[in-house]
């Protein structure tokens, strides 16, 4: 097949890139190189990429209508994989037009680019962070996600709905996969595990918060990218027992589908910082904090729906993870004990 990546460089893009191109896809990356984060750990990934034969890279932002309309015009993709998005709960506060921009402007230029070029399905990054105030554990497709607690959250919503139209107006197929608290190596430096990483190395304290006692349903990257492939390869299609008298919020009479890809084994994040300091052989100096606004005390992953549809379930386990992890960083910085 011939995709399109979206977020190339990224950290889920260039894993999903990657396996791509070692099953044989040509792949066409586009990423804006943004500098949110240390852009030479974006080129590293791209290094690692740049050497199969059937890879393409695009430097370009999706929110650039002109640049999306002649890369689909060129392109001719099979399917598509937008995981470009400016990322970050708390960032989405100081921020917001970022948000509108890349993921409400760039969305909506990349639902234009699949409908008018024929593209047999999107698959585009969702997230949990969708459920918002719910309490109601695990977090199923099938819940009302109507009270968002970040724009972030909610500007992934409105993804799930853009597509929801697109799918309904030009039978557009698309599958949303709302992630949960993805990890491992090749990670973005902004999130909790890098952070966590760096700092007790450096004999620095760690910022705790919600002082230690949410939870996370950690989802290791390999098991988040073995299902972007699945559902790449399991086209969406109408749900025929779908009414309008009962509307589930996961599925439709439209050719669309929305996932949750997570472990569904939430782990406290003191048990998270344990398995840190025991893969790193040190103890971290913790800062304890009250929760972040925009953040949730918990995340609960119901994966039913993704075993029922494309028969899979994450499995790798938060020690194995981390170990992997601290494995690449220490190879990646040069860093020893």
């Amino acid at each position: 097949m011939n995709i399109l990546v979206t977020g190339a460089a990224g950290f889920i893009g260039f894993h999903v890139c990657k396996r791509l191109l070692e099953r044989g896809e040509r792949v066409t990356g586009v990423d804006n190189l943004n500098d949110y984060y240390d852009v030479t750990l974006k080129e590293a990934r791209l290094s690692m990429l740049t050497p199969f034969e059937g890879f393409t890279f695009v430097k370009a932002d999706i929110s650039d209508r002109a640049a999306m309309e002649e890369l689909f015009g060129k392109g001719k993709f099979d399917g598509v994989i937008n995981l470009a998005a400016q990322a970050g709960v708390r960032y989405s506060i100081q921020n917001p037009h970022s948000y509108v921009e890349s993921n409400i402007v760039g969305f909506l230029n990349i639902l234009e680019g699949c409908r008018h070029n024929d593209v047999k399905h999107l698959v585009y990054a969702s997230s949990s962070s969708i459920y918002g105030s719910n309490e109601t554990m695990p977090f199923s497709v099938h819940d009302n996600v109507d009270h968002p607690l970040s724009l972030y959250a909610a500007s992934k919503k409105a993804n799930e709905l853009m597509a929801h139209t697109y799918s309904h107006l030009y039978n557009l197929p698309t599958t949303g996969l709302r992630f949960f608290t993805v990890y491992g190596p090749w990670g973005r430096p902004d999130m909790a595990l890098f952070l966590f990483t760096n700092a007790i190395l450096n004999n620095k304290p760690i910022q705790v918060f919600n002082y230690g006692k949410h939870r996370r349903d950690f989802t290791f990257i390999d098991d988040i990218t073995e299902g972007v492939l699945r559902t790449l390869d399991h086209v969406a299609v109408p749900n025929p027992d779908w009414s309008g008298l009962t509307p589930d919020p996961g599925t439709s009479k439209a050719p669309w589908r929305v996932y949750n890809i997570g472990n569904s084994n939430p782990v406290e994040l003191m048990d998270y910082i344990k398995a840190l300091e025991e893969q790193l052989g040190r103890t971290a100096i913790k800062e304890f904090l009250p929760l972040q606004p925009g953040d949730v005390p918990d995340t609960y992953a119901d994966v039913d729906q993704l075993m029922q549809d494309v028969h899979y379930k994450p499995e790798t386990t938060v020690p194995e993870g981390i170990r992997r992890f601290v494995a690449w960083y220490r190879e990646y910085y040069g860093v020893q004990q």
